[in-house]
C-alpha cells in the first residue's frame, strides 16, 4: 500500500555512504542557499529602500533572526514583497532546516561515539587490541590510572579496538578519559579506523590468558601489524613461553606474559622496555625471585648492605623491614639501617641461606673497619708531614 512513498531524505536510501557525511554535505548546501538568498535580500533593499548597504544587511540580520527591533522597516512595495518571499519564507526555513541537521548530526555523532563506530583524529596515542576476557574494566582502570602517573603520559589519548563494549564504554573507563572503536585487530580497516600507523605504542592483548591458542590470534595480528612496520612499536602478550620466539622473529619489540592481577607489568613494558624482564621474573622461581631473610640489621647504611650482598654474589637488595614490621623499599643510600630482615632477588636455582648472608654482611663490616684504619692512618702521616 505505501510501495510507492518516498522517505523524507531520499540520501538515507544510500546505506553505502556515511550518514555523518550526509548530513554534513546537506548543511553545506543549506547554508550556501541561505548565503544566496541572505546576499539577494540586502540587495533588494540596497537598491529599492532609502537605505544604506550598512542598514540594509542590518535589516535582513534583524529579520533572518526574528529579532525585530523596528528601527528600520521596508517601506516600499519590492522591500516588502522581497521580505516576505526570501526572509520570512525562504531564508527562515532554511535556518530552521540547518539547526534541524546539526542537532540530527549531534545525535548521530553521539550515538556512534557510545557504539564504538565513530573514528577520532588521533595521533601519537596508545592503542589496546582486544580485551582481557575476565575483569577487562578493572585492567583497563588501573592501566590507565598506572600510565597517566607518568609525567610524559599524562595527557596521551588511550583507544581501545575490541567487540567487548557494543552498548558503549562503562563510564569508569570514559572517566579515565578512555575511547573505544568496536572491530577487531585482525581487521585492516579497523586498524586503520584507530589510526595505528599514528600510534606511540600498541598492545596487544592475549584473548585468553588461560587458553595457549590464544597466541594464534595475536600471531595473526602482530603480522598484520609488522607488515605495515609497526612491530618497533608493538607489545604483545604471549600465553605459552614456547611462542616467545615466533613473536621476537616477527619484529615485535616486547613479549610478555598475561597478567592480570598486575597491569604494572604492562605499563613498565610500554614506557621502559626491558623493565618487564625484571617483572616477570619475580613471579616464578625459575630463575630469580625476592626472597625473605630475617636478621638484625644495626650498623650498616643501606649503600653498605646492597655492596655487601653484590661483592658476594649473593643477589640484590630490594628492601629492608623495620622493627615495627613496616617495609621500606629502595630508602636512602646513605641511610643507617636499623631493622629485622632484608628482601633480596635471589638465584631461583642456588637461594643463598640466612648464615650466608648474615657472613657476608660480617665480611663487609670487616672490611669497612679496615677500610677506616687505613684512612685514619693516611690522615695521621699527612698531619706529621
Amino acid at each position: 500500500m505505501m510501495r510507492n512513498k518516498r522517505p523524507l531524505n531520499p540520501e538515507h536510501t544510500q546505506s553505502h555512504l556515511p550518514m555523518g557525511g550526509l548530513i554534513r554535505q546537506r548543511v553545506k548546501r543549506l547554508f550556501l542557499a541561505l548565503a544566496a538568498l541572505t546576499c539577494t535580500h540586502i540587495l533588494i533593499l540596497w537598491t529599492f529602500e532609502p537605505l544604506t548597504l550598512f542598514e540594509s544587511a542590518w535589516l535582513t540580520m534583524t529579520t533572518l533572526v526574528t529579532v525585530g527591533y523596528g528601527d528600520f522597516a521596508p517601506v516600499t512595495v519590492v522591500g516588502r514583497i522581497s521580505t516576505v518571499l526570501l526572509m520570512f519564507i525562504s531564508s527562515i526555513t532554511l535556518l530552521t532546516l540547518i539547526v534541524s541537521d546539526y542537532i540530527e548530526y549531534r545525535f548521530y555523532r553521539r550515538e556512534r561515539i557510545l557504539t564504538g563506530r565513530w573514528i577520532y583524529n588521533m595521533k601519537d596515542h596508545i592503542v589496546i587490541i582486544n580485551t582481557p576476557r575476565s575483569g577487562g574494566e578493572q585492567y583497563f582502570m588501573r592501566f590507565a590510572s598506572q600510565i597517566r602517573s607518568i609525567p610524559e603520559y599524562h595527557t596521551v589519548p588511550i583507544i581501545l579496538l575490541t567487540r567487548q563494549f557494543p552498548g558503549g564504554l562503562p563510564a569508569e573507563l570514559r572517566d579515565c578519559g578512555m575511547v573505544h572503536f568496536h572491530g577487531s585487530g585482525n581487521d585492516p580497516e579497523a586498524l586503520k579506523a584507530v589510526h595505528a600507523g599514528d600510534a606511540r605504542h600498541i598492545i596487544v592483548l592475549a584473548a585468553d590468558e588461560t587458553d595457549a591458542f590464544s597466541d594464534s590470534l595475536t600471531f595473526d595480528i602482530a603480522h598484520r601489524l609488522t607488515e605495515s612496520n609497526l612491530g618497533n612499536r608493538t607489545t604483545a602478550e604471549c600465553v605459552s613461553d614456547i611462542n616467545r620466539d615466533r613473536f621476537k622473529t616477527l619484529g615485535v619489540r616486547t613479549v610478555i606474559r598475561p597478567v592480570r592481577t598486575y597491569p604494572e607489568i604492562m605499563v613498565r613494558a610500554v614506557v621502559a622496555p626491558g623493565s618487564e624482564k625484571v617483572l616477570e621474573d619475580m613471579f616464578n622461581y625459575e630463575r630469580d625471585h625476592p626472597h625473605r631473610y630475617e636478621l638484625e640489621l644495626d650498623d650498616l647504611t643501606w649503600a653498605d648492605i646492597v655492596s655487601a650482598l653484590v661483592r658476594h654474589g649473593i643477589g640484590t637488595a630490594l628492601a629492608y623491614i623495620d622493627h615495627d614490621n613496616e617495609v621500606t623499599c629502595h630508602p636512602a643510600s646513605n641511610k643507617e639501617v636499623e631493622g629485622k630482615g632484608l628482601i633480596v632477588l635471589v638465584s631461583s636455582s642456588d637461594t643463598p641461606t640466612v648464615a650466608v648472608v648474615e657472613e657476608a654482611l660480617d665480611r663487609y663490616r670487616e672490611f669497612l673497619k679496615k677500610w677506616r684504619e687505613l684512612q685514619g692512618d693516611g690522615a695521621a702521616n699527612n698531619a706529621q708531614k
